[in-house]
């Protein structure tokens, strides 16, 4: 699956205000494009878990989250959800920034999760898609940009 795709399914959520991470997640995830088969309280637990282990934080205002645990059944269902917070946060990255922009990788199986972050990181190198970024910009915008590169 294409990660513009990915994009799209998972849109993007605005301006979210909180004052650490656990916040982040206990508001994005009712907002989250889920399928039935994954609730909200279910991924909020899966990202918690995996933050709890290890900080998902990676460098230059940008976080990876995900659960440890495979959540999807179905390929069908992988996304990417963009989120913007309102103000940035310290999530303890290896460059010492805090975060301002969060992707939230939903997969069904590690190929494609590793898949995504490889995917990502290029994307991170692009300085368009960087200022993309950086103006907030929708989902539309993202997909497209990355499906160009």
């Amino acid at each position: 699956m294409e990660i513009s795709q990915m994009i799209k399914r998972g849109g993007v959520i605005n301006n979210v205000d909180a004052n650490d991470i656990f916040e982040v997640y206990e508001q994005i995830c009712p907002k989250m494009n889920l399928p039935d088969s994954v609730t909200a309280q279910q991924l909020y637990e899966g990202l918690c878990r995996r933050e709890k282990v290890m900080s998902t934080a990676v460098g230059h205002g940008i976080a990876l989250p995900h659960c440890r645990d495979i959540i999807l059944k179905d390929d069908e269902s992988q996304q990417v959800t963009v989120v913007y917070l309102k103000e940035p946060i310290d999530m303890n990255a290896p460059d010492g920034k805090k975060v301002s922009v969060l992707f939230v990788l939903l997969t069904s199986n590690s190929q494609t999760h590793l898949q995504t972050l490889s995917t990502l990181a290029g994307l991170f190198k692009n300085k368009r898609f960087v200022n993309l970024l950086k103006n907030h910009a929708g989902a539309e915008e993202l997909a497209s940009e990355a499906k160009g590169l």
